[in-house]
């Protein structure tokens, strides 16, 4: 039987979930949702369910495939031979299957600002209807392919030789970068009251979709329900503690959501004033429109925002590193293929979801899926449906099949420690389905026009 790879140990684990963690939705999502659902009453409220639905969510998929050994499929099918189970196992592998291609099409987006940094002035992009005029036409096709084919090379090293060996360098890159951009953009004047606005909650803000919100950027943010977690826990030697690995995972996950709020929202301010409210409230836009108008508004702009661009490159590669690997992951066990072979079939796949998103609103925007572009489709049925199902059957699989005590063992094995025990156990069983059924539902109802989120 083929040896199953590894990480070297807690660290490459800690940096690698990190790396999969710390992406987009950290860095444009976090902010604009923070500033639209109450500012400081958001932030503390999300602080809140990392420290327990996602610390819960976390400690389950790590444990599962550590157990199993496995990555989603064969670890479900490890637990329980039964019909639900073997779906569940199914929508875990599928889930990044589906998102990396997508994912890998607004990395190049991404790629593509950094290079225009590089070689034009800071006003060029941010004249009007600049990204509006690039992604309506066929150019991101180019940059997603460069980004994919990264993505697939870093995959086809291995474990130990690419993930783990990458996250070490890129991580405390995006760090330096994060901390570098938020000490230029908070010291940039007008940027107190963004300040405040993002530590000082606001209680005439709040409404119940804060609560929905936060608990959906959860997923968004610790890799939750994609198989990630479940395929990297498969890699983790027996002698390194879950629950320290996972504090520590949301420690560096929130930390860096964290000063993603304090990068964009007081540049916000900075350079909108008292209309700073509006541009926040401009969603996916806000990083690759408001953004670069910012920047351009700064002194030394040009630098910080290739600067801003190269961090959201970083924490882009090393998400869609992370989905990838659980794809190959899933090739790897379920059909024996060698890892080049499941590399060489995952990337095909991605190049070919991918190019239906990067044609998406240039020649094939006349193409919709119930009313939606490519890409927008594929992120509604991958975050809205299915990776809420896929919690929801692991919350199943942990309660019902393999038991609390099966699980304890597997956490606290060679002493380690399982301080949270009585909340995760609470947390698995009653507190994480249900929220899972509230995102699935208001999501669902969202995409319908039958609520607004």
């Amino acid at each position: 039987m083929k040896k199953r790879a590894s990480f070297s140990g807690k660290l490459g684990f800690v940096l690698s979930a990190a790396g999969a963690a710390v992406g987009l939705g950290n860095i444009w999502r976090f902010p604009y949702l923070c500033a639209k659902y109450g500012g400081g009453t958001y932030l503390i409220i999300y602080i809140l369910l990392a420290a327990t639905f996602g610390y819960t969510m976390i400690m389950a998929e790590t444990s599962i495939g550590r157990m199993s050994q496995k990555s989603p499929v064969g670890a479900f099918r490890h637990f329980s031979d039964k019909r639900i189970y073997r779906i569940g196992g199914w929508i875990n592998a599928i889930v990044p299957m589906l998102i990396v291609p997508y994912y890998s099409v607004i990395g190049g987006w991404v790629m593509k600002y950094t290079f225009d940094y590089i070689t034009r002035p800071a006003a060029r992009m941010a004249e009007k209807g600049y990204f509006a005029s690039f992604i309506s036409t066929a150019s991101p096709e180019g940059w997603f392919i460069v980004f994919a084919l990264v993505t697939t090379v870093i995959v086809y090293m291995g474990v130990q030789g690419g993930i783990e060996r990458i996250s070490k360098i890129l991580m405390p890159v995006l760090i330096a970068l994060a901390v570098i951009i938020c000490v230029y953009t908070m010291t940039r004047p007008g940027a107190g009251e963004g300040i405040k606005y993002l530590l000082v909650p606001s209680l005439n803000r709040f409404s119940w979709m804060t609560v929905v919100t936060a608990m959906q950027q959860m997923f968004y943010s610790l890799s939750i329900a994609m198989g990630i977690l479940i395929t990297f826990g498969s890699y983790m030697k027996k002698q390194v503690s879950i629950e320290e690995s996972t504090d520590q995972v949301e420690v560096f996950d929130t930390i860096i959501a964290f000063l993603a709020g304090l990068m964009i929202i007081p540049a916000v301010f900075a350079f909108s004033g008292k209309d700073a409210g509006k541009s926040l409230d401009a969603g996916p836009s806000l990083m690759f429109i408001t953004m670069p108008k910012t920047f351009a508004s700064f002194p030394a702009g040009r630098i910080f925002g290739l600067m801003f661009f190269m961090l959201v490159l970083v924490a882009a590669l090393t998400s869609s590193i992370a989905l990838m690997e659980s794809a190959v992951s899933t090739l790897e066990d379920e059909l024996s293929f060698s890892r080049r072979k499941a590399s060489a079939i995952a990337g095909a796949v991605m190049l070919l979801l991918g190019t239906l998103s990067a044609l998406g609103y240039g020649p094939l925007s006349g193409v919709k899926i119930i009313g939606m572009q490519f890409l927008d489709f594929f992120d509604f049925i991958t975050n809205s449906v299915m990776m809420p199902l896929a919690a929801i059957a692991t919350c199943f699989l942990v309660t019902r099949e393999i038991g609390s005590e099966a699980l304890t063992r597997e956490v606290t094995l060679g002493g380690a420690r399982f301080v949270r025990k009585k909340i995760f156990c609470f947390m698995i069983k009653y507190i994480c389905p249900l929220f899972c059924l509230i995102i699935l539902i208001s999501a669902v109802a969202n995409a319908f026009g039958i609520i607004k989120l």
